[in-house]
């Protein structure tokens, strides 16, 4: 049940992730047209083609989750989400770093609606169980039989069913680990 509820709570933020470049970030600017060299070079004012914008890493983060709902992982919903707020935290930096950022709001709705997407995907990788590890298990009721003491009977005597050689002269005897 945890698995269901992490991969719908994984899946909501990775959609947000998506449709954050699509709304306005930062001064009616999308992140769609803002380019992903930008958030290292410093903003310019020259629009980006959707491929080489914001999206992308989105994207790519939401293919990720995607990918980690799939198979249980955790650790990929986690990196994500990881991967979101890095770009969140990228775009807030260039953006108040222009000289606009003293005369304008600084987060829109794309950037709240990236962040917000971020953070379900961290909670949804805390609240995913993952995968199961194989163990091998006892089962309960199950009976084994008892290890035969070392010296014997335990005190002194010989088996009676061993030669003088301290060997087993019946070649179905009972070794350490056998369940039959």
């Amino acid at each position: 049940m945890r698995n269901i509820v992490g991969a719908v709570i994984a899946l909501l933020g990775a959609a947000a992730a998506v449709l954050s470049p699509f709304r306005a970030g930062y001064d009616g600017r999308h992140g769609s047209d803002l380019r992903v060299q930008d958030l290292f070079n410093g903003i310019t004012m020259v629009d980006a083609d959707l491929l080489a914008s914001v999206f992308l890493p989105m994207a790519f983060a939401a293919f990720v989750a995607v990918i980690g709902v799939v198979l249980r992982s955790r650790v990929l919903v986690a990196l994500s989400g990881l991967l979101v707020l890095l770009m969140v935290a990228l775009w807030l930096t260039r953006q108040a770093d222009t000289p606009q950022a003293l005369h304008s709001d600084l987060v829109g709705e794309g950037m709240v609606l990236a962040f917000g997407g971020g953070l379900l995907l961290l909670i949804g990788a805390v609240v995913m169980n993952g995968r199961r590890r194989r163990r091998a298990r006892h089962r309960a009721g199950q009976v084994y039989p008892p290890e035969p003491p070392a010296g014997g009977h335990g005190d002194g005597r010989p088996p009676e069913d061993t030669e003088p050689g301290g060997h087993l002269d019946t070649p179905q005897a009972w070794r350490p680990g056998d369940t039959s």
